[in-house]
């Protein structure tokens, strides 16, 4: 049997999500140094925290000093309470009204931003004897939930006089945080607003990571970051505003140093030697060149949540050097050329995302050849691979 090179992961697969403790922490830290020693910070850990595990993760951001956390659904926080996460919890999405009770027996804060929803939660305390909270939802320009901010004054106002409600915050979401003249008409009706819970103990807030960064006089009572907590910058889409309408001098002077937390790594579980004009996996997309070629094999494929258009377009990392990866990614495993590589066995350590030696793959190379974010390709890891935590 042949002899496995450190470190040695035990997993009940030979494929696993490294993620990396060290770094979310380094993270907080490298973004509360932009933000106010007084305001707040929320975690976004929606979708499994981005896939690096919400449960896990969680215990590290408190102790980084992270006052809530910020979820997408009352089941989210659910799963949070259940491993013994106390602090305050916010569903950042629509919640369904059935789901309101489920909600305050867990000590979970929900979104709201319609006259129903404050019929829904006078009904909930009804029949708790316990007084939802809530944060109200204000759109001012996202146009995806949220009351209108010309709706908003007198909604805010009948929930603050709903005796039945505890409400503790109101908010709204940037959607271009990458351009300056949009965020701004969004600031100056979100200013409008929270004139009217001035000195009533209630927490306004509505920048992401992005605006986190780039709008330090937007930070009001509480910050929210979300993908660079895990050490990933958001998708800024420049291209999409006028240059000199983007307020890019903060963003480029006070980037925060982060540290992505995530890698991605398998075993070689098969060495084959090939000849010449070898078609490699399904329809034969690669075929060999070479009069003497090596294939290794690793079991990750788009089950896992690799796209199968990376095929023949993604390298991977062996002994400090690139691999390319060839023949089409399948269900359940993807093959590449190490036909360059001396002294390996099976059950070396290929490293998909992550560094190996000098060499580093960023997972924002793959989100760049599928015109897509680095969110959308954290998010699709599938749980099949399982999480293995460190740190530095």
């Amino acid at each position: 049997m042949p002899q496995l090179r450190k470190p040695f992961v035990q997993t009940r697969r030979d494929a696993w999500v490294e993620i990396n403790l060290g770094h979310i922490e380094h993270n907080i830290k490298e973004l509360k140094k932009i933000t106010e020693p007084q305001t707040k910070f929320m975690a976004v850990v929606k979708a499994d925290a981005y896939g690096h595990g919400s449960a896990m993760t969680a215990p590290t951001l408190l102790a980084s000093g992270v006052d809530m956390f910020g979820v997408a659904s009352v089941d989210e926080g659910i799963q949070l309470r259940q491993s013994g996460i106390d602090a305050p919890i916010l569903v950042l999405g629509a919640t369904p009204e059935w789901a309101f009770p489920s909600a305050v027996e867990h000590e979970i804060q929900i979104s709201i931003f319609t006259d129903e929803h404050i019929i829904a939660c006078i009904d909930t305390y009804n029949r708790l004897k316990k007084s939802p909270q809530v944060q109200i939802k204000i759109d001012t320009g996202m146009n995806r939930i949220g009351l209108s901010d010309k709706d908003a004054p007198e909604f805010i106002d009948k929930v603050l006089n709903t005796k039945q409600i505890e409400l503790k915050g109101v908010f709204s979401h940037l959607a271009c945080a990458e351009c300056f003249d949009k965020s701004e008409i969004q600031k100056q009706r979100w200013q409008n607003i929270i004139k009217i819970v001035n000195n009533k103990n209630i927490d306004v807030h509505i920048v992401n990571t992005a605006g986190l960064i780039s709008y330090k006089d937007m930070h009001y009572d509480m910050v929210r970051a979300g993908i660079g907590i895990y050490g990933l910058m958001p998708g800024l889409a420049k291209q999409e505003c006028d240059q000199t309408n983007i307020f890019s001098c903060f963003y480029e002077f006070q980037r925060p140093e982060l540290k992505p937390a995530m890698g991605i790594k398998g075993r070689i579980i098969f060495l084959k030697d090939i000849e010449k004009g070898s078609g490699i996996s399904y329809g034969h997309s690669f075929v060999t060149e070479n009069e003497v070629n090596k294939i290794a094999t690793i079991p990750i494929g788009y089950a896992d949540g690799v796209p199968r258009s990376l095929s023949n377009r993604i390298y991977g990392l062996l002994n400090g050097k690139k691999i390319k990866q060839i023949g089409n990614i399948t269900m359940d495993q993807m093959m590449f050329d190490v036909s360059n590589i001396d002294n390996i066995n099976a059950g070396d350590i290929i490293t998909l995302i992550g560094q190996d030696g000098e060499e580093y793959i960023h997972i924002d190379e793959w989100a760049e050849l599928l015109e897509t974010i680095n969110y959308e390709l954290t998010c699709r890891l599938k749980v099949r691979l399982p999480r293995v935590y460190m740190r530095d």
